[in-house]
């Protein structure tokens, strides 16, 4: 699943111990595994290799150059959001023809970007962002690739923050929408080239159920546009895959592409998938050391230097990581204590774990944020002026500084104090 182990009390990245890189380089840090990466993406391509989707890794999960350069060198495609996210993808390398866009706020010079760089696909949310990205093509005498993107009205059965395709959410097209795009106003986009549909109903999905209902009732409206005469020939299936944060049991790369592939084989169309948190989820760790043991009446507390402005996802989503000692003392099970692992954040949310048995911790003491690979450092931030940590891959017996810790410095790089404001 991943590579990261406890050998003679020390927690392993690979090779390399974890204890090591946070001495040489501080906390908080992120570090991750480059055989986890490449493993994971290959678990998928190999699951689905009778058909040979397109499988664009998806930028939002982690946005680290290295991550991606390393994923495109595997083949992999990208799965971009932003006008930012773009420039990163061609920034690494990434051939255009691997590169789908989706997000449901494109602003116009995004959209022209992306036509200039001859991108494979967009992914596109609404009858309106339709229209303009066929006034920019016509602009600019090209063709642009589309897919529309299905709302099915399918419960995913995840977080109600990551789930993405129900009747209530912003993404997506109705299923009568679309088909009212295509069949009464397919005539007026003569600059654009449908290719297909695109799905994505959320994230942290762990059966294979919520994408099988998706995917025919997607079904159902490609037979009947077929019957009108519209080739359908792509189908995005999106992201979503589960991993293990606690206790799940999500299924794994081969149980999806048993349960998906005869699906897509009886439409006729060729896969797109969208993975980020299954490739890099269980690939990254968020390593933090212990400043105080705060003892109270009511709680124990373990007050860490990393908080929410490293990792949010227990704040925002009340996520669940979990945490161990990067050095466990030779303490057993037996003498455990229960702590809320918190930040330094001037927050009530900044909480990284609530009543997590733990073997006795001091000061000092190094604790590992397990699955932190994910919607990690890429939804960092400088509040309460906190520099972002730096980021490190381990590969074999080495590390290498992906990403240097910011400054004070840079906290301040982009401010000005005009003088004029200063005048009275």
């Amino acid at each position: 699943m991943h590579e990261f182990a406890v050998r003679n009390g020390r927690l392993y990245c690979e090779s390399v111990p974890v204890d090591r890189i946070a001495d040489d380089l501080g906390t908080p840090v992120y570090i991750y595994s480059q055989k986890t990466l490449v493993d994971h993406f290959r678990k998928l391509k190999t699951a689905f290799r009778s058909i040979n989707p397109l499988i664009c890794f998806a930028v939002k999960a982690n946005g680290n150059l290295a991550i991606m350069k390393l994923l495109v060198e595997q083949g992999a495609g990208l799965d971009i959001v932003s006008g930012g996210e773009l420039y990163k993808a061609l920034r690494v390398g990434c051939p255009p023809e691997r590169i789908v866009y989706a997000s449901v706020g494109k602003r116009p010079e995004e959209i022209r970007e992306s036509l200039r760089a001859g991108i494979f696909c967009f992914n596109v949310e609404s009858a309106p962002e339709l229209e303009l990205i066929e006034r920019e093509a016509r602009r600019a005498k090209k063709i642009a690739r589309v897919a529309l993107r299905i709302n099915p009205n399918v419960e995913a059965h995840t977080h109600r923050h990551i789930t993405t395709g129900v009747a209530e959410s912003k993404f997506g097209i109705a299923v009568e929408t679309a088909r009212e795009l295509i069949l009464s106003r397919r005539r007026e986009f003569r600059s654009i080239q449908l290719l297909g549909f695109h799905l994505h109903i959320g994230s942290q999905i762990t059966q294979p159920k919520p994408f099988i209902q998706a995917i025919e009732r997607v079904g159902a409206l490609i037979e009947e546009l077929r019957g009108h005469g519209v080739e359908i020939g792509w189908l995005n299936l999106g992201g979503g895959l589960g991993i293990v944060y606690k206790d799940e049991q999500p299924q794994t790369a081969e149980q999806f592409a048993q349960a998906i592939v005869p699906l897509i084989r009886r439409l006729r169309v060729k896969l797109i998938l969208e993975p980020g948190r299954f490739i890099v989820g269980n690939a990254g760790i968020l390593v933090t050391r212990v400043l105080y043991v705060k003892p109270t009446p009511a709680k124990r507390f373990l007050v860490v230097d990393a908080g929410m402005t490293d990792l949010i996802r227990p704040a925002l989503y009340e996520a669940y990581h979990e945490v161990v000692p990067v050095v466990t003392n030779g303490h057993g099970a037996s003498s455990q204590t229960t702590y809320d692992v918190v930040g330094p954040i001037c927050e009530s949310a900044d909480v990284l774990a609530r009543d997590r048995k733990l073997p006795p911790v001091e000061a000092d003491d190094l604790l590992a944020i397990m699955g932190a690979g994910a919607y990690g450092f890429v939804m960092a931030s400088n509040y309460n002026g906190r520099p972002r940590p730096a980021e490190v891959m381990v590969k074999g017996r080495r590390y290498f500084v992906v990403r240097e810790r910011e400054t004070m410095q840079d906290l301040v790089r982009r401010d000005a104090i005009p003088a004029a404001l200063l005048k009275s």
